[in-house]
């Protein structure tokens, strides 16, 4: 139903490929909630995630049981940055200068997806028990970019 057969040979409409153009290239069921193909760990393929890295599974790479979280991972050090505070409040300067950070008025100044680079939006627990929120980028250069409610 993609396409019209001319002497057994199958003439798929646009977007479809294959022999028998059962092969739809269309990538949107592969968009990833970051707004990137398979979660930038895949190739989309028939309209379907082959996860490359396999840590990450699911219909766009974006599952991984093994992993923390970019929240979790990086909570102590955003807090120690922003707030001066946290288990690594004495070591921050040592182990917590990967990342640029930008300080933001309120939530709704937080980086939004849709932009290029892959994002997470974090909302974690200080130590006093307070929420806080911060949004953990890495650009095409590598480079890690949090912002942080303040």
């Amino acid at each position: 139903g993609n396409g019209i057969c001319k002497c057994r040979v199958c003439e798929c409409f646009p977007n479809f490929t294959g022999s028998a153009c059962d092969c739809s290239l269309d990538t949107t069921p592969c968009m990833a909630s970051n707004g990137q193909i398979c979660n930038g760990r895949g190739t989309c393929e028939c309209g379907t995630c082959n996860c490359t890295d396999p840590k990450f599974q699911g219909p766009t790479c974006e599952m991984c049981q093994t992993c923390l979280g970019v929240c979790a991972e990086h909570k102590d050090c955003v807090q120690c940055r922003a707030f001066e505070k946290g288990e690594k409040k004495d070591t921050c300067s040592q182990e917590c200068m990967h990342f640029n950070m930008t300080l933001v008025e309120s939530r709704d100044k937080l980086p939004q997806p849709g932009q290029p680079d892959p994002l997470s939006h974090c909302k974690e627990k200080d130590v006093d028990d307070c929420w806080f929120y911060f949004t953990y980028s890495v650009n095409s250069n590598g480079e890690a970019n949090v912002h942080v409610v303040e």
